[in-house]
Order: C-alpha cells, then sequence, then structure tokens
C-alpha cells in the first residue's frame, strides 16, 4: 500500500508541475482578442465615452446602415409596382393628365434620389470595411458620433462639408 501511495504522489506532482507550467505561459502571453463577430443589443447607442470607431460602433453603424438600406429598397419595390406608376389610363381631360404627369414625375424624381441614396449606403458600408468609416475624406479627423447618427452617410466633418458646399456654388455660379 505504501507503494500506491507514493505513486499518487509523484502524480500529483507532475499534474500540479504541468498545470502551474501551462499557467506561466498563459501568464507571459498577452491575451489573443477573439476575432469573432461582435453583438450589440438592438437598443445600443454608441457613446463618447467609448473609443471612438472601436468594433461596436462599427457593428452597430454596419446594421443602421444595412436597415435604411433594405427599407430604402422596400419603398422604391413598393413605389414602382403597387404605386401609380403603372397607370397607363389616358383621361380625357387635359388637367386630369397633367396632374397625373405631374405626379408620376415627382415620384419618378422621390425613387432617383432613393436610388442615389443607396449607393451612399453601399460607399458608406464599403468605408466600414476599409476601416476608414467616421474619419473626413478630407482632413482624416474624426466626423464625431452625433453627425454620423443623424447622417450616418456623413463623409465629411461639418468644416469640410462647409468648404465643399461652398465649392460648388461657387463652381455653380461660373
Amino acid at each position: 500500500m505504501p507503494k500506491t501511495s507514493k505513486v499518487k504522489k509523484k502524480i500529483s506532482k507532475t499534474k500540479a508541475k504541468a498545470v502551474s507550467k501551462t499557467k506561466a505561459k498563459t501568464l507571459s502571453k498577452p491575451k489573443e482578442v477573439n476575432k469573432g463577430p461582435i453583438r450589440i443589443s438592438k437598443t445600443y447607442i454608441p457613446k463618447d465615452t467609448e473609443k471612438y470607431m472601436c468594433e461596436k460602433h462599427k457593428v452597430y453603424f454596419r446594421m443602421k446602415l444595412q436597415e435604411w438600406k433594405k427599407e430604402l429598397i422596400k419603398s422604391n419595390n413598393e413605389a414602382l409596382y403597387n404605386g401609380s406608376m403603372d397607370d397607363n389610363s389616358i383621361s380625357a381631360d387635359i388637367v386630369d393628365q397633367a396632374s397625373s404627369y405631374t405626379d408620376k414625375n415627382v415620384e419618378m424624381k422621390a425613387i432617383n434620389r432613393q436610388i442615389k441614396l443607396i449607393s451612399e449606403i453601399d460607399k458608406a458600408l464599403a468605408r466600414i470595411r476599409e476601416d476608414t468609416f467616421g474619419f473626413c475624406l478630407d482632413t482624416a479627423e474624426p466626423i464625431g458620433l452625433k453627425r454620423l447618427m443623424a447622417r450616418p452617410v456623413a463623409k465629411y466633418t461639418i468644416a469640410a462639408q462647409e468648404k465643399h458646399e461652398k465649392d460648388e456654388k461657387v463652381h455653380a455660379d461660373d
């Protein structure tokens, strides 16, 4: 019986040594960041106290942009297929024809604006993938969370946007 107790002690010592070696290895290594997808709650709102454009912010804005894009596509489809766009009936009254033409024209302009906005959303999603989202394309300064919350497709800081608009106005006057 004493031999088995010695064996047990030896085994427990080797286990203790093995455990202490693995603990030492894990303590000496820097912790590796989990590269799995980050999940945020539906009620999450980015805060200024968090690091600017951390992974949570990127996930939040990606989800917001994707939902916005889905809504725009859905409303465009409804307008094109279910709206008055397919109304080909010709009225005998010239005023009714003019009114119908104006309504269709306004609807088409709205759809075109939404298509351009979908393109801007796609560009913003590409900037998220490239890690340039949230930073001004001219100055590389942070755009700011409040501005991005209001306009997620913003590409410039407020100062840079004002400069662009002023330049556009000058060139439009030429």
